[in-house]
């Protein structure tokens, strides 16, 4: 499609940073371009690869492998132990760029956004020009590149950035789809991952242009509500809505995991470690407002298999002690006794948004104003600064780089 014809009555654009934890690094150390840099948790420990640069995705490495794996396929990588604040604040300045072209701006992740471009056209020129413009600013402002989609709705705009990476630009036109469906393999879409698309062969599902012509109904039988989805963009079709960049989508969960530097079957260990993970789910449980009734422990043993299970409490909790003592009876279930752990994870999730009035009773009162004042100070002084004595031999830093964020406050410059 020419720049100019035939303009969309809905424009979406999205817009993904290419290797963003890399780029990053490479932007701020000259040292680092060019040659083959892995983010992880920490790099003298066991953690995974949270983002490969381009020069080490050559070799094979990809997000999620474990250090070792990465190694393997990259022995002359370079390790360097990610700093969230540093991303974050990066984050906020592409969150500006976008502001400046668009208000209809959502995040959708730390290094992705989509930007309704509904009636920009007078101000900057057609689609294809603003993202132009876009990329260009990014560029000459933050020294990073990106990728962007065009289309009408999210879905295909997302596609769209994921076929022209790095540095990439795809405008796909509704009278593409139909074409560009046909031999594109279903996982391509955004929400079909590898087990969706093993159930979707198994009904003879390999392109996206299977999916669109396979019947809904019976897709519907199959997977029940999700079934209308995979038909509808089986076809093409996805949401148009775009947040505002100051909304956010309610928190569903809240959780935390720790890769352990040496595998163990410690029972000691595992109890102090649970301890720990449950006083930061509960910390930012109360830093975000909200209470929770269900707790979930998962282990992840030296084999890697991995297993969770839930618990729901009578009441609503937000004290560490209370996720602790939860947890602890999954654990005492969901142990086999035998095998030796690498991985435990916390979460609280069956959430509601907590008021600030003082419960009734004496004793729930005092147990609150503690924890508030706990609160306070650790965020004064740094996180465990006070804390309780079960915690005095707890396990180091996080292992991994959580891959979900939420823009909850506009930070200083880490540089």
């Amino acid at each position: 499609m020419k720049d100019g014809e035939n303009p969309l009555k809905k424009v979406i654009a999205h817009v993904d940073m290419n290797a963003f934890f890399a780029s990053v690094e490479q932007r701020q150390n000259p040292h680092l371009r060019g040659k083959p840099v892995l983010v992880c948790g920490n790099p003298d420990g066991r953690s995974v690869v949270a983002t490969s640069s381009y020069e080490a995705r050559a070799y094979g490495v990809k997000t999620g492998m474990t250090l070792w794996e990465a190694r393997r396929l990259c022995p002359n990588a370079v390790l360097v132990q990610g700093d969230p604040d540093k991303y974050i604040y990066t984050s906020m300045e592409l969150l500006s760029i976008f502001k400046s072209f668009t208000p209809r701006v959502e995040a959708f992740s730390v290094d992705e956004a989509f930007l309704d471009l509904t009636g920009t056209r007078r101000l900057f020129g057609s689609p294809l020009e603003i993202a132009r413009k876009i990329k260009k600013r990014i560029k000459t402002k933050l020294g990073l590149l990106c990728s962007v989609g065009i289309a009408s709705n999210k879905l295909l705009a997302k596609l769209g950035s994921d076929m022209r990476k790095p540095d990439g630009l795809f405008y796909i036109s509704d009278e593409d789809v139909p074409g560009l469906f046909e031999k594109l393999p279903v996982s391509s879409l955004c929400g079909i991952g590898f087990r969706l698309s093993h159930h979707l062969e198994k009904l003879g599902i390999r392109t996206c242009g299977d999916l669109g012509r396979y019947p809904a109904e019976v897709l519907e039988r199959k997977f029940g509500k999700v079934g209308l989805y995979l038909s509808n963009i089986g076809k093409g079709i996805g949401t148009q809505e775009i947040l505002y960049y100051y909304q956010s989508e309610p928190i569903k969960s809240v959780g935390h995991s720790h890769t352990l530097n040496e595998d163990t079957n410690s029972l000691d260990s595992m109890e102090r470690l649970i301890f720990q993970l449950s006083e930061q789910v509960g910390k930012r449980l109360r830093h975000y407002g909200y209470k929770g009734k269900t707790v979930c422990l998962t282990l992840r043993y030296s084999d890697f298999s991995t297993f969770s299970r839930r618990r729901t409490s009578k009441r609503f909790i937000w004290d560490g002690r209370d996720i602790y003592r939860e947890a602890m009876r999954i654990f005492e279930v969901l142990y086999n006794g035998f095998g030796e752990i690498r991985l435990a994870g916390v979460s609280v999730s069956n959430l509601r948004e907590q008021t600030a009035q003082l419960s009734l009773f004496p004793a729930e009162q005092r147990k609150e104003v503690l924890i508030k004042t706990i609160d306070q100070i650790n965020r004064r002084y740094g996180d465990f600064t006070i804390s309780w004595a079960r915690l005095s031999e707890r396990e180091g830093g996080a292992g991994v780089i959580s891959p979900s964020w939420r823009p909850a406050k506009t930070l200083a410059s880490p540089y």
